[in-house]
Formats: structure tokens, C-alpha cells, sequence
């Protein structure tokens, strides 16, 4: 059944944007391209070393002024230094991804974002310099860089709380998401041809040029709330601020028991630790598992590895409209969507690494890592927006909440990784996977049991004046309580 609404036209209870406007002129649309760029950026920025350290720690030929040929290497770090390097990123990030959440529902999410992008870009920038004073401060930059990239995921929910209709969540949040994989896909191959033809040292200074370039045209563009962009038409401001629950205080008070306490929450949590234990095992070591048991050289790793990340970028833009088609036009609830999406996703691929366990080739290995992370796509739009649906005015901290715990296999896992595979054997890489496909299960279960795509009862907004008689009442009530005390 179609309405009209105004300006807008109403489906099925979902308001729709008047079509006089184009896409391009629709500022809400800019700003997800403009993360989708964004997040293509952080990962530019985290996986570059993954990239690196594999030539940071080969041999190659040096000709010296007689004509003889040496061998040479600029870094001789064992298995366990290098999973030390590469998990050192997350222990800064770890802890700020509340911070990040909080801050991007109090300051603004398009600030905060725009703030961790340009601090880990310039510190990018002297990653040689101080890899080659020595490996430990390497290690501690690389955790300070965590620590100014852990605000960028969680803020970006105070984004979409502002910018994203709720009939259109799912699609912007998956356009934004796919960056990641995109920049991964793109940065993996590139990497290793700058490595290779130009030194490992410019995979850092390219990358963090090309961030720097991104920040300041977010900065110009980008606007914390579309009340406050100049260039955005008044059909568009009038249909974001109608479609969309927005909470009207000025203070968000975050009920933080009650979020430590719910179990949809908890099973986005879960579904965010299992997902990022693959996905950040195969980030971190997939050129060195390539170079290492496949014999790929440098350059075929790194354009090897980046085929499972353009898939899922690829299936996201479908999986994010998708997801949002199902939910405007009622076929499924959005909890039954969000469970569907994110089951399926993850017991696909723990049949698929599973299986690259087994099919040890470089063809079956490539194709099955390729079906595992692409088809991992279709997670995204169910756990990676399941906060907007339990709590939109909560919803930065809660990808706060879910990331901090989701930050966990980034430190763990190079680390069992550095322990398991000690000798390059094929069967050491074989428990790698299997492990991964075993957290995959497990989270399929687990999330299929307790989510949730219904605004929770905590989440609910009070009017401005039952909150100002609350307060009022437990005020009384503390300075009752403080008279009987004396």
C-alpha cells in the first residue's frame, strides 16, 4: 500500500525519498561514499604491514661495486617476533573502541572519525624510520596507531544515527563496511609491487599520503549532523529527520548495566569475535601462508590474497540491499534477517576453511578462501548493523562494546598462528584453519539463539519530562536518604 507523506511517498509503512532528487545530489549518499573511502583508508593502513614484513624479511641480491652478488636481508625476525609485530596494532586498539563510541555520540561521529584516520596516517608516515632503530619501537608505534584507529569503527554508528534512514541502514552501512575490503583488495597486490619494485619503506609512505588526501576532503564535506550541511537540499534533511527515530535530549545517558546484561547485545558480541578470527587470521598471514606453503613469490601473494576480500566487497552491495528489501517489504522480520544473514554466512565459511584445511593447492586453497570470506559477506548486514536495530541513540557504544571484544583475535591470533606454524609445514597451517572454522561454528549457533532485530526496552526513549521528574524524584530520594544518615 502506497501513501503520501508531504514530501515522501509511504510503502508499506517505509518512507522513500521523492525520485526529483539524483543520487549524486543526495548528500546522505555522499557521506557513505565518502566513508565507503574512509574505511578503505584504515585498512590501507592496518594491512600495509602485512604486506611489508614479508619484504622487510627476504633476501635479495645486492651487487657490490666489484661485481660480486651477496645475499642480504634488512630484518631476520623469526615466527614469533613477526606475530608480535603484526598483533601489536590491537593492543592499542583495544582500548578505545568505548571511547571511540562515546566520544562519537557526544562530539560527533564525523569528527571522531576523521580525527583516528589522520593521527594513524601520520604516524604511518615514520613507520620506517623507527622499524629500522629497532623492532620494539616498532612495536610500541604500531600499538599507539591502534589506539588512534580504535575510535573510527565504533563512531561511525553515531554517523548512520544521524545520516541513515532506517529503510536504507543496511545499504549504507555495507557500502561504508565494504572500504575495508576494498582497500585490502587493492592494497594487498599494490603493496607488494611497491614493495618489490620500490622498497618496503614506500609501502608506508604511500599509504599514509593517500589518507592524509582522504582526511582533509572528509573534513571539508562532512558534517556531524545534516542539519548543520549548508549544501543539503530541504526534501532531504525534511525525509532523513521524518523516517528515523533521533533522540531528542541533549545528553545521552547510556545504561550500561542493561547493555552488559542483554543478550542480543552479547550475541552481536559473539558474532563480531568469531567473524574477526578469520577474517584477521587470514589478514595477517595469508601472503606469509601463500609465500610460505604455496610458493607464491611477493608480488602472486599479495594479489593472491586480495581475491577473497574483492568477492565479499563485491557481495556486500547486494547483501546490504538485499537485507533492507526483505525488511521494507515485510517477506522477513529484521530479526529473522539479521539471523538468516549472519548463520549462513558463517557456517558457509566454516565449511570452506574447513575444506581449505584439506585441499592444501594453491587452486583449492585460493577457491575455497575466496567462497569463506566472500560468502562472509552476507554477515555484515546482520551483525555489523544489529546495533542500530537494539539501540540507534546507543548504537556507537555498543559497536564500542562489540569491537572491543571482536579486537581480541587480532592479538591472538598471529599469535597462535607464530606458535602453530613454527616450521612451514603444511599441517601446522591445517590447524590454523581448523580452529577458525570451529569459532565460525560456534558463533553461528550462538547468534542464532540470541539475537534480536527489535528495539530493546532499555533502548526506548523517555520524554524530556518523565526524564527531568526522574532525576528530580532520585534527588530527593539521595537528599532524604543523606538527612536520615546524619
Amino acid at each position: 500500500m502506497v501513501e503520501t507523506a508531504g514530501d515522501c511517498t509511504i510503502d508499506n509503512g517505509v518512507r522513500q525519498m521523492p525520485w526529483r532528487l539524483k543520487f549524486w545530489e543526495q548528500r546522505r549518499h555522499m557521506v557513505a561514499v565518502l566513508a565507503f573511502f574512509g574505511f578503505f583508508n584504515i585498512y590501507s593502513l592496518r594491512v600495509n604491514l602485512s604486506i611489508a614484513i614479508v619484504a622487510m624479511n627476504s633476501v635479495y641480491d645486492v651487487t657490490l661495486s666489484n661485481g660480486t652478488v651477496i645475499k642480504e636481508r634488512d630484518f631476520d625476525w623469526d615466527s614469533k617476533i613477526q606475530g608480535l609485530v603484526l598483533s601489536s596494532f590491537f593492543y592499542g586498539y583495544i582500548f578505545t573502541q568505548l571511547l571511540g563510541g562515546w566520544m562519537g555520540a557526544r562530539y560527533g561521529g564525523a569528527t571522531v572519525y576523521v580525527i583516528g584516520v589522520f593521527s594513524t596516517a601520520l604516524l604511518t608516515l615514520i613507520t620506517p624510520l623507527l622499524a629500522n632503530i629497532s623492532v620494539y619501537l616498532l612495536v610500541v608505534l604500531r600499538i599507539i596507531e591502534g589506539f588512534f584507529e580504535g575510535v573510527t569503527y565504533p563512531c561511525i554508528h553515531a554517523v548512520w544515527a544521524k545520516w541513515a534512514p532506517i529503510s536504507e541502514r543496511s545499504q549504507m552501512a555495507s557500502l561504508a563496511f565494504s572500504g575495508s575490503f576494498v582497500g585490502t583488495v587493492v592494497v594487498m597486490p599494490v603493496c607488494g609491487l611497491i614493495a618489490k619494485y620500490w622498497g618496503w619503506a614506500f609501502v608506508f609512505y604511500i599509504t599514509g599520503f593517500v589518507a592524509l588526501i582522504w582526511c582533509a576532503i572528509w573534513w571539508k564535506l562532512v558534517e556531524n549532523d545534516p542539519a548543520d550541511d549548508t549544501s543539503i537540499s530541504p526534501e532531504e534533511l525534511k525525509y532523513i529527520q521524518e523516517s528515523m527515530s533521533t533522540h531528542q535530549n541533549s545528553e545521552i545517558v547510556h545504561p550500561w548495566k542493561k547493555i552488559a546484561t542483554s543478550m542480543p547485545v552479547w550475541a552481536v558480541v559473539s558474532a563480531h569475535f568469531c567473524e574477526n578470527w578469520g577474517f584477521y587470521t587470514l589478514l595477517t598471514q595469508l601472503p606469509t601462508f601463500m609465500k610460505d606453503t604455496l610458493n607464491f613469490d611477493l608480488q602472486s601473494a599479495g594479489f593472491a590474497s586480495s581475491l577473497p576480500y574483492l568477492v565479499m566487497a563485491i557481495i556486500m552491495q547486494f547483501a546490504g540491499r538485499l537485507a533492507d528489501n526483505l525488511r521494507n517489504k515485510n517477506i522477513l522480520s529484521t530479526t529473522m534477517v539479521r539471523k538468516v544473514f549472519n548463520c549462513s554466512a558463517f557456517i558457509s565459511q566454516t565449511i570452506f576453511m574447513v575444506l581449505a584445511g584439506y585441499l592444501l593447492t594453491p587452486t583449492g586453497v585460493i577457491i575455497c578462501l575466496v567462497l569463506a570470506v566472500g560468502l562472509g559477506a552476507f554477515a555484515w548486514p546482520a551483525f555489523g548493523v544489529n546495533h542500530l536495530d537494539l539501540a540507534p541513540q546507543h548504537a556507537s557504544v555498543l559497536m564500542g562494546f562489540s569491537n572491543t571484544f571482536a579486537t581480541l583475535p587480532g592479538i591472538v591470533s598471529p599469535l597462535i598462528t607464530g606458535f602453530v606454524v613454527t616450521d612451514k609445514k603444511a599441517s601446522q597451517w591445517q590447524v590454523v584453519f581448523f580452529i577458525a572454522g570451529a569459532i565460525y561454528l560456534s558463533g553461528a549457533i550462538f547468534y542464532g539463539t540470541f539475537a534480536s532485530g527489535e528495539l530493546q526496552e532499555w533502548a526506548k526513549e523517555k520524554p524530556a519530562e518523565q526524564i527531568k521528574l526522574e532525576t528530580t524524584n532520585k534527588r530527593s530520594y539521595d537528599n532524604k536518604a543523606i538527612v536520615n544518615d546524619v
